[in-house]
C-alpha cells in the first residue's frame, strides 16, 4: 500500500477537494480487498431486507445506479481487518488536518452492468454530524473508466457549501438547483486502473457516469469522521437505540459505532 503521502499530494487535496492515488494497492492486497469484499457483499445481499443494502426493491433507480452494502466490517472479519488499517487512518487525518479519525461506516459500491449514472452530490449533508473536514476514500477494485463509470468531481466546491443537497435519482443535475453557480465549473473525470484510491472531501461535488459495459465497476469505499464531531439530529446510518439516546450536540465518540482507527 502507497501510505505515504507528500506535501505536494495534500495541498492538491486542499485545492481541489480530492486526490487520485494510482497503484495504491499492490496486486497481492488488491487480491484480497477483491476477495473480501466480494464475500462480504454476498453474505449481505442473502440477507433480504437488511437496511444496511438497497436492493429490496432492485427495480427503482437508485438500485441501479449501484448495489450498495454498508458497514460490511461489522459482518466480515476480513472486511473489518482491512476497514480499520490504521495506515487508512493516518492518510485520512492528515489530509484533513485532524489529529484522529474515526469510521463514519464503510460501502461496497458495486456499478452493474449497463447500471445507472450516479448523480452529483455531497457526502456530508446525509451524515449525522457536521464537519468541513470529513472525507471518504474509494478504492477501485476493477479498471474505473470513462465507459465503466469511473468518478467525476467539480474542483474546489469543498470550499463554499451551505451543506445543501439532494437524493440520488434520475435527474443527475439536480444538485445545480441548489448551487447554480456550479453549473460553469469544469467538472473532471478520474479513470482509474484497478487497485487505485482515491480520496475526497465530504463537502465535494461528485457524481459517476453509467456502466455502458457488460462488466461491473466495483468500487469499496470508507467514510471518515474526525474525532470530536458531536451529533447534528440525522440518523444516517446510526442504530436506532443509539439515536434515540443521543441529543444535539452529544458527541460521537461510540468505539463500536464508530471506532477510533488513528489518533495522534
Amino acid at each position: 500500500m502507497i501510505d505515504n503521502l507528500n506535501e505536494e499530494q495534500v495541498a492538491a487535496y486542499n485545492l481541489n477537494g480530492f486526490l487520485v492515488i494510482e497503484n495504491f494497492l499492490t496486486s497481492s492486497e488488491l487480491e484480497m480487498w477483491q476477495r473480501y469484499t466480494d464475500e462480504a457483499v454476498t453474505e449481505r445481499l442473502e440477507k433480504a431486507g437488511s437496511e444496511l443494502n438497497n436492493q429490496n426493491d432492485p427495480d427503482n433507480f437508485y438500485a441501479q445506479v449501484f448495489i450498495q452494502c454498508l458497514k460490511l466490517a461489522d459482518t466480515h472479519k476480513g472486511m473489518h481487518e482491512l476497514m480499520h488499517d490504521p495506515r487508512l487512518g493516518r492518510m485520512a487525518a492528515q489530509l484533513a488536518g485532524v489529529n484522529g479519525i474515526r469510521i463514519w461506516h464503510d460501502q461496497a459500491l458495486y456499478k452493474q452492468p449497463f447500471g445507472n449514472p450516479t448523480a452529483w452530490h455531497l457526502d456530508n449533508p446525509y451524515w449525522s454530524f457536521t464537519s468541513k473536514d470529513s472525507l471518504s476514500i474509494w478504492v477501485a477494485l476493477d479498471d474505473a473508466t470513462m465507459s465503466n463509470g469511473c468518478l467525476y468531481y467539480l474542483p474546489g466546491t469543498h470550499k463554499n457549501p451551505s451543506w445543501k443537497n439532494v437524493s440520488i435519482s434520475g435527474n443527475i443535475g439536480d444538485l445545480f438547483k441548489a448551487y447554480p453557480e456550479w453549473r460553469t465549473i469544469d467538472s473532471i473525470a478520474c479513470p482509474c486502473p484497478a487497485g487505485s484510491a482515491v480520496f475526497h472531501n465530504g463537502l465535494t461535488a461528485h457524481g459517476a457516469g453509467a456502466n455502458m459495459t457488460a462488466r461491473p465497476r466495483r468500487a469499496m469505499t470508507c467514510a471518515y469522521m474526525p474525532d470530536g464531531s458531536v451529533f447534528n439530529g440525522t440518523r444516517n446510518i446510526l442504530p436506532e437505540d443509539y439515536f434515540n439516546s443521543l441529543k444535539i450536540g452529544d458527541l460521537l465518540n461510540d468505539n463500536t459505532i464508530n471506532p477510533l482507527i488513528w489518533s495522534k
